[in-house]
């Protein structure tokens, strides 16, 4: 009988290192341990292959992460066209927000004013979206570039702001959870000696007779010991404030916003006369 040759080279696993693979096992990374704690070394290992290998696909954590937000925005759906420019605007901006909202890392990379260098076009072409329907509306295109960079800002700040006041209570819970785990050690070291705790809380010398502590916030208000005579408003609002400013008003803010922009904006005969 002949024998079968056993066939030749590496035996096993084979080496994961397709664009999509990499992009899935990064993104369920980030999700279960968050950005911060993503290493190229334990994604290589989570992909199973070596550091050196990744690295022929990704040069460091940033281009990563660039790539990941390139593949994010090849995702992002596209608003249906509209002849009226003002809708064309609000349509692109929403589509942006709520792409940002989905994944709000994205927003922490693109704050800044040479975020578009980072964009591919599929994003780009919403960047052109709010351009264009400025344009059409009567703006010049230095005009145009004010609306878009006023929108992008209102817009990030509202996903960051929101996103952080989210994951607050999240992030002391982990905080609590991590400081009961720690060992006995920690716990010592925690704790100090005597001569450090009087340290820590200073003597009157040291910290100023005339320095004021900030008051630790309960559960059920904004800001604790409020002085109705001199904030009136805010001691009437406090127990309200958390609710009030959860709600969801970035689309009514939006036209607002938008309505004021295209206002300023040169009118056509304008636009001809400098021509």
């Amino acid at each position: 009988m002949s024998r079968t040759n056993p066939p030749h080279g590496r035996v096993g696993r084979p080496p994961v290192t397709s664009r999509t693979q990499i992009i899935t096992v990064a993104r369920r990374l980030i999700d279960e341990s968050g950005w911060a704690k993503l290493t190229i070394r334990g994604l290589a290992a989570e992909l199973g292959i070596g550091a050196t290998t990744l690295y022929h696909h990704v040069r460091d954590k940033e281009d990563l992460l660039l790539l990941l937000i390139h593949e994010y925005a090849q995702q992002i759906p596209h608003p249906e066209p509209s002849d009226e420019p003002r809708d064309r605007i609000i349509a692109a901006a929403t589509s942006i927000h709520d792409a940002l909202t989905e994944w709000p890392l994205s927003a922490e990379v693109l704050t800044g004013d040479r975020f578009i260098s980072r964009l591919s076009t599929p994003a780009l072409r919403l960047i052109e979206e709010i351009l264009s329907g400025a344009v059409d509306h009567g703006c010049t295109p230095e005009q145009a570039v004010q609306v878009f960079r006023d929108i992008w800002y209102f817009t990030v700040g509202e996903v960051l702001i929101r996103d952080h006041s989210a994951d607050g209570p999240e992030a002391e819970a982990e905080a609590e959870a991590e400081a009961e785990a720690g060992t006995e050690a920690e716990a010592e070291a925690e704790a100090g000696t005597e001569a450090e705790a009087e340290a820590e809380a200073g003597t009157e010398a040291e910290t100023g007779a005339g320095a004021e502590k900030v008051p630790a916030v309960d559960g059920g208000a904004f800001v604790n010991d409020l002085d109705p005579e001199q904030l009136p408003l805010l001691t009437a609002l406090n127990d309200r404030w958390t609710a009030l400013a959860a709600r969801d008003t970035y689309p009514a803010t939006l036209g607002i916003l938008v309505d004021g922009l295209l206002a300023q904006a040169a009118p056509p005969a304008a636009r001809n006369r400098t021509r």
